[in-house]
């Protein structure tokens, strides 16, 4: 609704409005009070020709016989007939309602006025009900009926208005509101959807252009970051400029891309290379002195967010088998991912095989559901198994690969912290990872 819908709707009830107020004054709603000036005059002859028999009569209520409503008093103030219970029964109380009062006359023939015509004598009075009572509550009423729809239509319009600024101003609003949430607590790739159908619709492009630019400065800071220590400053040799270069090249490379699954590859590498770069940065925690300043904060997360987990991690589409039961599980959401890409980067690493994931709740504790990682490599010697999971412990296997003998360790680390654990044995023909996470 545009303000100049709105500017006329107002006009148009202003106009309304001032119409019905002259209506109102003119007296458009009020009906003229009925005289009956025949039908009295005819009910006075009727009354005056049976009074004999209607001056007997004490407050008696009679059915209307004419177009209003009537009483009969004597001259006495006596009532004798009347035809409804409100009705004025006394010259004062009829003085006070405006009511008609006639005298009812009768002839009397044995008395003559000097002209010869007969004297009429006074016998009563006739008391002609006012009708203005029920003129001015039908007035009122007709008064109330074009208010309640004046009020009506307000109301609506401002309804209508309500649903319009509540689709196109508020949950607009709240959409922005939500973006700078997410925004400012880190989520950066998440784009803010477009829609230039209402008033925050120019502004949407910008933001997300803000997100973008963002999330590069954030990348870039993190590659500019710098390892601390010896260990650091090592593997920043070793490891750190050579994820340097691939990022460098894959930069290069995006501007040249042909088409999309060139682009998409070339977005993969570099989002491989920017997770090797954090991995590299919490390195220098990997003493045992540093390693318990790693931070774990486990909290309610549903286990189907493993599934995605394990997409993203499987890069190469390794993974045939994905079974995941849907329970609602207590782990620090970060970590647990930091675990599953560790395990499945060394299987890629040191097997090459199709990987299997399966789940199942385990019998002796209902409280832990326990994810089995399985690859077909052949597995490690039996004797090695106590030792791959030590600190810059390798199994024979891993000769002429690269690799510090940190990942298994790290995750064993990890998952301790969670409440769980992590185990290895060989099975199904291959190595298995075992992984045990507390239930909520």
């Amino acid at each position: 609704m545009k303000l100049r819908f709105l500017i006329i709707y107002i006009v148009l009830l202003l106009g309304v409005g001032a119409f019905g107020c002259y209506k109102i004054s003119s007296g458009y709603f009020s009906n003229e009070i009925p005289t009956h000036t025949t039908e009295i005059n005819r009910c006075l002859v009727r009354l005056s020709n049976n009074w004999d028999e209607i001056s007997e009569k004490q407050d008696v209520l009679i059915d209307k016989d004419e177009n209003f409503d009537y009483a009969v008093l004597d001259n006495d103030s006596n009532l004798l007939i009347y035809t409804r219970e409100d009705m004025s029964k006394s010259i004062s109380s009829a003085t006070s309602n405006y009511d008609i009062i006639r005298d009812i006359e009768i002839v009397q023939d044995s008395l003559e006025e000097e002209d010869g015509a007969a004297e009429k004598k006074v016998v009563g009075k006739l008391i002609v009900r006012n009708p203005k009572k029920e003129q001015e509550q039908k007035m009122n009423q007709n008064i109330a009926l074009f208010l309640s729809i004046i009020i009506a239509l307000t109301a609506l319009v401002f309804i209508l208005y309500f649903i319009y600024l509540r689709v196109r101003v508020v949950a607009p609003f709240n959409k922005l509101k939500k973006f700078a949430s997410r925004i400012a607590s880190g989520d950066l790739d998440t784009p803010l959807e477009m829609d230039r159908g209402h008033v925050f619709g120019a502004f949407t492009e910008s933001f997300d252009i803000m997100r973008e630019e963002l999330k590069a400065s954030r990348e870039r800071e993190e590659a500019a970051i710098k390892s601390r220590k010896e260990l650091v400053a090592e593997l920043s040799h070793d490891i750190k400029t050579p994820v340097a270069s691939i990022k460098a090249m894959a930069d290069v490379m995006s501007l040249n891309a042909k088409d999309d699954m060139e682009r998409d590859t070339i977005a993969s590498i570099n989002s491989k290379a920017d997770q090797i770069d954090n991995l590299i940065s919490n390195l220098f925690h990997a003493t045992l002195e540093e390693l318990e300043q790693l931070e774990v904060k486990p909290e309610e997360m549903n286990s189907t967010d493993i599934i995605q987990m394990v997409h993203e991690a499987d890069y190469l589409k390794k993974v045939e088998e994905l079974d995941i039961k849907e329970v609602v599980l207590l782990a620090d959401r970060l970590r647990l991912n930091q675990v599953i890409s560790n395990i499945i980067s060394n299987s890629y690493k040191y097997a090459n095989t199709e990987i299997n994931i399966k789940s199942w709740f385990e019998k002796s504790s209902p409280d832990y559901l326990v994810i089995e990682i399985s690859d077909k490599g052949g597995g490690v010697p039996e004797d090695e198994l106590e030792l791959i999971t030590q600190k810059f412990k390798r199994g024979s296997n891993a000769s002429g690969k690269d690799g510090s003998g940190l990942g298994l360790y790290i995750s064993g680390y990890l998952m301790e912290k969670m409440d769980g654990s992590l185990e290895c044995r060989n099975d199904y023909g291959g190595f298995v990872v075992s992984i045990r996470i507390k239930i909520v």
